[in-house]
Parts: structure tokens; C-alpha cells; sequence
């Protein structure tokens, strides 16, 4: 066959997105949105798909809530992202909690390409003052 009589292929639309996973010791949340972050293709967090509070930040709640949110954004079209992941932050806790391996883990497995990861906690620049009195926290 020439290069004539072939019929076009249709090229797949490809829509990118932004995972946000925001992950901390006690709830983790994905929001997967389009590359400008105005419009939301999924929101999922921990506490969707567990009974018991204290399982809501768990690796198994972040794997459910990273699945069910790429099932949603892949039937509206998106299969390329980008991660940004965070922790609380500011002056509280900077280390991502438990469940960002594991929500990272199922994006990957259901089927998304993931581009790039950052990681984008905010980070104090000695602003405000740490709560907890002049002598600290105590037990």
C-alpha cells in the first residue's frame, strides 16, 4: 500500500493532569486536576474508603483513594501526570506520611504514566512563631 491510500490515523487525544497528594499522619488526599489546576478530574481522600479514623492515613486508605481517583480521571480522558506530593508542613511535621508510597504505588499500577514527581511541602522561612509556649509542649 502507498503512503496515499492509507487511512489517517487517529491520534488519542493525550490529556495530562496533576496528581496533588497531600499526605499526613492522619488522613491522606488525592486531587487530580488539568495542568493549570483550575479544573478538578478527581478528589478522593483515606477517610473514603476505611471505617476507623485511625485508618485513615493508613498505606492500604491511600492505595484505595489513588485507585479510585485514576478510575475517575482516566474515564474523563487523562492517563499522563505529574505528582506533587506534600506533607502539613510550615512548622509542623515536614516528612510525608505513610500513605505517599503507596498512593504513588497504585497511580502507577492502574495504568498511569507518571512524568514527574516533586515534592512541594512548604517550607518556613522563620515566619511565625511554633505553637506551644515558651516552654515548649508538655507531656
Amino acid at each position: 500500500m502507498s503512503e496515499e491510500s492509507k487511512p489517517p490515523v487517529k491520534k488519542q487525544e493525550r490529556k495530562y493532569g496533576i496528581a496533588h497528594i497531600f499526605s499526613s499522619y492522619n488522613d491522606t488526599i488525592i486531587h487530580i486536576t488539568d495542568i493549570s489546576g483550575a479544573e478538578t478530574f478527581s478528589r478522593k481522600s483515606g477517610g473514603m474508603f476505611v471505617k476507623a479514623d485511625r485508618n485513615e492515613s493508613s498505606p492500604y486508605a491511600a492505595m484505595k483513594s489513588a485507585n479510585a481517583a485514576a478510575q475517575e480521571a482516566q474515564s474523563k480522558g487523562v492517563f499522563n501526570l505529574y505528582v506533587r506530593y506534600r506533607a502539613p508542613g510550615g512548622h509542623k511535621n515536614r516528612t510525608p506520611g505513610p500513605g505517599t508510597q503507596a498512593a504513588l504505588r497504585a497511580l502507577k499500577r492502574s495504568g498511569m504514566r507518571i512524568l514527574r514527581l516533586e515534592d512541594v511541602t512548604p517550607l518556613p522561612h522563620n515566619g511565625c512563631r511554633r505553637k506551644g509556649g515558651r516552654r515548649g509542649r508538655r507531656m
